[in-house]
């Protein structure tokens, strides 16, 4: 027996020597990562009913209680049975492919066995199928495993030779014969075929270990690339851009050439066949044109599919990956090989995760642009809100004017037209100094003193170090404004307005209060933070003014409300000063 046990060990050596090949196998590797349906079973049970008969020709042959340690393996007489590892490679296949695949892989193995003879043909021959559907049925039970552990597989693999030596027991005769054989194969045939199974389990284990790995670093590579190349896709697809992510795509990718296109024509060629795939030609390929109307990766696998028209082009192959911004399709990179060999499962990953990250960043990048262009717009909005209204105001007091005193009407309109042209500058971009801020407010002074010379003055106390600071433009004068509409309305004299501009720390303070009737206190709360509505005017300016200062300079710079207790209203707010402010 130990002479037997030995001589299978090294039978087993030869076995997982050929497993350790097959695990190299790309083939098995691909199989390996595919769902178990008809196709892959059919591939499965002959891969691993060829292994079976594989461990058929490593067994040695028994005869009663000696054994033949020949390494060819003939048809057996009726006294002889061979000793073998046909079960490694069923009960392997059971464990990876389930019970069609394990009883598929113990047919074809097991038909083989039996049609090498020897007393005990049939019940061996029986017992393989039947060991691979038990396998398969065992191994849903570790249905959360990918590939079932070593140790558990040992602990099955122990009792694929007992089945099979318990039919031997049962169908198969002489009994005297059964019994002297299967004393003397029973225990080498449990000790080897256990341990062939967890070896095995343990190399296909490593195996897609190795995948997973490649996979990982394949996704970093593309994070990489991608980093590397979206600051030159952010600035859109041209001609200079387009160049200079073909040149880092086919240094890092390692293609034999490289291309960018937009919707019409090809922007950038990189690398081999530069001299006829010109930048600026028209797309023509049907390849490509499907990859940009679909959306998807497509592979190219002949030059005249790729359309090239020349004869000694070197390119035969290609990955068409779609660049998507928001959804739509943008433009191509195209990695060029010579061979469509050169195309494996880790370049069409690698050109997968591109697209989805390049497509991804993109994305977001054209979404930030959107967000910006709409906070833009929504400002815009409520800047045109604020001096339609003062206007109308102003051109009703003009019309007045023009019948009453026509030379201060003439001055009211020109000092309403530099105003304008104050306003027109200050509203081309969301933040101004507070100097310029200044200058517009004094341009709006100027009329109001035509329009309320005896009702009230306005007096500015102005404190140094604050004239660089940024403002919303238009923040100020809505806020005179809406202390004379509603504060001194009702004050035909003596009416005031002090505005005082002072920096505080890393803050300019502004602080304006009247001495008119103040706020009614159930809209001290709520003033600046929703349009109220009034008799007076629905609060649209003041709504708008906090609006804008909340937006651009942050929730500190909301205004501040309140009544002063001789009577009047105060308010108040901070804008920050940041350091590149003061540059």
């Amino acid at each position: 027996m130990d002479n037997l046990t030995l001589l299978l060990i090294e039978r087993m050596g030869i076995l997982l020597t050929l497993a350790f090949i097959l695990t190299r196998i790309p083939l098995f590797r691909q199989l390996l990562d595919r769902e178990i349906h008809a196709g892959t079973s059919i591939s499965y049970s002959l891969m691993f009913g060829l292994f079976g008969i594989a461990g058929t020709y490593a067994g040695v042959v028994v005869k009663e209680d000696l054994f033949l340690p020949a390494f060819w393996i003939f048809p057996l007489s009726s006294s002889d049975i061979i000793a073998n590892s046909t079960l490694v490679g069923v009960v392997i296949g059971g464990l990876l492919g389930g019970p069609v695949v394990g009883m598929g892989a113990g047919i074809i193995a097991g038909a083989h066995i039996y049609a090498m003879g020897g007393f005990a043909a049939v019940p061996v021959g029986l017992s393989v199928p039947m060991t691979g559907l038990l396998a398969g049925y065992v191994a849903r039970f570790f249905s959360q495993e990918r590939v079932i552990s070593p140790s558990k597989a040992l602990f099955i693999g122990m009792f694929a030779p007992v089945i099979q030596m318990s039919l031997m027991l049962i169908m198969a005769g002489p009994p005297d014969l059964v019994r002297t054989v299967v004393n003397l194969i029973g225990v080498p045939m449990v000790l080897t075929n256990s341990i062939s199974i967890a070896i095995f389990t343990t190399m296909i284990r490593v195996a897609l270990q190795e995948q997973e790995r490649s996979a990982a670093m394949e996704a970093e590579r593309a994070f990489t690339i991608a980093e590397r190349i979206l600051p030159h896709l952010k600035l859109g697809l041209t001609p200079q851009t387009a160049q200079a992510a073909a040149l880092l795509l086919q240094r890092e990718v390692k293609a034999t050439a490289v291309a960018v296109t937009d919707l019409e024509h090809l922007l950038a060629h990189v690398g081999a066949g530069a001299e006829h795939h010109l930048p600026g030609e028209a797309i023509v390929g049907d390849l490509d044109k499907r990859a940009l109307f679909s959306g998807a990766i497509e592979k190219g696998l002949s030059r005249e599919v790729l359309g090239c028209t020349q004869k000694n082009c070197v390119l035969q192959a290609a990955l068409l990956v779609p660049i998507r911004e928001g959804g739509t399709v943008v433009g191509l990179i195209k990695l060029y090989f010579r061979r469509p060999q050169q195309i494996g499962k880790v370049q069409e990953a690698l050109a997968k995760g591109l697209s989805n990250l390049i497509s991804n960043q993109l994305t977001l990048t054209l979404t930030e642009k959107m967000k910006g262009l709409m906070k833009d717009a929504e400002l815009r909005m409520l800047q045109a809100q604020i001096h339609p209204h003062f206007l109308f105001n102003t051109l009703n007091s003009i019309v007045t004017l023009i019948r009453i005193d026509p030379n201060l009407a003439r001055h009211m309109t020109v000092q309403l037209g530099t105003f304008m042209r104050l306003t027109l500058k200050l509203t081309s971009t969301p933040l101004v100094p507070v100097r310029q801020e200044l200058d517009h407010l004094f341009a709006y002074l100027e009329i109001i003193k035509i329009r309320f010379s005896e009702q009230f003055a306005v007096r500015c106390d102005i404190g140094e170090g604050v004239d660089d600071a940024l403002i919303p433009p238009g923040t100020l004068q809505p806020l005179v404004e809406n202390s004379i509409q509603h504060g001194l309305q009702h004050m035909p004299t003596g009416g005031e307005i002090v505005l005082t501009v002072k920096r505080e720390d890393s803050a300019i303070r502004f602080t304006m209060e009247d001495n008119g009737s103040g706020v009614p206190p159930n809209l001290l709360q709520v003033l600046g933070r929703i349009p109220t509505g009034s008799k007076e005017g629905n609060g649209i300016g003041v709504h708008n003014v906090n609006q804008r200062l909340v937006s651009l300079r942050g929730p500190d710079a909301q205004l501040v409300f309140s009544n002063k207790t001789e009577g009047g209203c105060l308010i108040t707010f901070s804008i920050p000063i940041q350091k590149e402010e003061s540059a």
